[in-house]
């Protein structure tokens, strides 16, 4: 009896666990609403990067084509830069 109330606590726990959506920055290409041309021959799901500055490091972006052929931001990775180079 013990292990199906700890199942059901780890399936409560697991359940509540969500990612939250990217949020656009100044530099994503979302940011500020959706671009103006569309991609009409790329196929649903296709994968677009985008890669740009930000404070002290780079900002790499990764975008995924919608049905309504949106982009959707799913990914961002911040690196810093190495600004000490030997």
């Amino acid at each position: 009896m013990k292990s199906f109330v700890l199942l059901g606590i780890a399936a409560l726990m697991l359940a509540s666990c969500t990612t939250p959506d990217v949020e656009p920055i100044p530099g994503s290409i979302t940011y500020g609403g959706q671009p103006r041309t569309k991609l009409t021959k790329a196929p649903i799901g296709s994968v677009v990067h985008n890669s740009f500055r930000v404070l002290g490091g780079v900002a790499d972006e990764t975008y995924m084509l919608q049905p309504d052929r949106s982009l959707k931001l799913v990914r961002r990775d911040v690196r810093s830069e190495n600004l000490y180079t030997d």
